[in-house]
């Protein structure tokens, strides 16, 4: 992924750019198989609230998701989380507990189960999303994770997450440029999120804001003690990023005083012992992401960074009043 991103900056785009049209054209047929029913598209009994993004890479969309669920639930609903569960092997509809592992249903599903509310995984979230209904009938509204182009899914909703450091990068179509789909699908959705700072939202849907915050950090190996940026004081410390955006996460230690030593990994990274071995390093620090896969084998000096999305209350009340159920019910 590095290696294209620097493609997209750089005038080896123009070398791509007929490619990127090729996407774009096949993406704009599909969606129009999936509208005039030619691709099925399943129906579920409750309402369904997509989030996802029209960029490749990380974008802010599990801790939407996390946050997003807890809203409504506060709102008198009961939801449930599907998610396609990348980098997971798991063939079937599978349910995810506490126990399941990273390498069954995927890093993301697991911080997702956090919340406490049921989350189910699978290549086809339609399925994914039955069984969880099956499972729990008490679940009377539905969030997908990662699915705005998983058009085989009905939806009610849809919010586009935007990475606000990033934007839309280059503004070209894969692989010239980051667009999975065109800028103008912003238009189309119901609602748009801006994580982490401002990005001109004229003539498209709502915007609302989003950021992450945290200052505490978390033992892998001892879960129960916890630190601040204070305790690191004087240590050598390495920093690990394995999410779509390693930068918004090493910014963010930044802003907490941290000095370190920055080590980016792709999105998904199966970690593994060897990559947690550095010389001179005295504290390890990473994302929650990070940690699940890390577990087991992490040494006692790796901490990672508990965060939580503050997100504008307006978009769950925008939620409810587009389906119309601006009583929790």
């Amino acid at each position: 992924m590095h290696r294209l991103e620097d493609a997209w900056r750089s005038p080896l785009r123009a070398l791509l750019l007929p490619f990127g049209l090729l996407f774009g054209l096949l993406g704009y047929v599909r969606r129009l198989f999936y509208r005039y029913g030619l691709l099925e598209s399943t129906k579920l009994p409750v309402p369904v609230v997509i989030v996802g993004n029209i960029t490749a890479g990380g974008s802010g969309k599990t801790p939407l998701v996390m946050a997003l669920s807890k809203a409504l639930s506060e709102r008198g609903l009961h939801p449930g989380i599907v998610s396609r569960g990348y980098g997971g092997k798991a063939s079937r509809p599978i349910s995810v507990e506490e126990s399941s592992r990273p390498e069954d249903v995927g890093d993301e599903p697991i911080l997702l189960r956090k919340t406490g509310f049921p989350v189910w995984v699978g290549r086809k979230r339609g399925q994914a999303a039955q069984k969880l209904l099956d499972a729990h009938p008490e679940c009377d509204i539905l969030i997908g994770d990662d699915g705005l182009q998983h058009y085989a899914l009905c939806r009610d909703f849809e919010i586009a997450v935007i990475d606000a450091s990033r934007g839309l990068g280059n503004g070209l179509l894969l692989p010239a440029g980051p667009l999975r789909e065109p800028p103008g699908r912003l238009k189309q959705v119901n609602a748009i999120v801006l994580n982490g700072g401002d990005f001109p939202t004229e003539n498209l849907a709502p915007a609302f804001g989003m950021r992450l915050s945290g200052n505490r950090f978390i033992n892998i190996d001892r879960p129960g003690i916890s630190a601040n940026a204070a305790d690191f004081s004087g240590k050598s410390i390495h920093a690990i990023a394995g999410i779509g955006n390693p930068g918004r996460f090493f910014t963010h230690l930044y802003t907490l005083g941290l000095q370190f030593t920055p080590h980016p990994f792709p999105d998904h990274h199966p970690y593994k012992a060897e990559d947690l071995e550095f010389e001179n390093c005295d504290i390890i620090l990473m994302t929650e992401k990070d940690a699940i896969k890390c577990r087991g084998f992490a040494p006692g000096k790796c901490w990672f960074l508990q965060v939580e999305a503050q997100v504008d209350p307006g978009l769950a009340e925008l939620i409810l009043k587009t389906l119309g159920m601006t009583n929790g019910s």
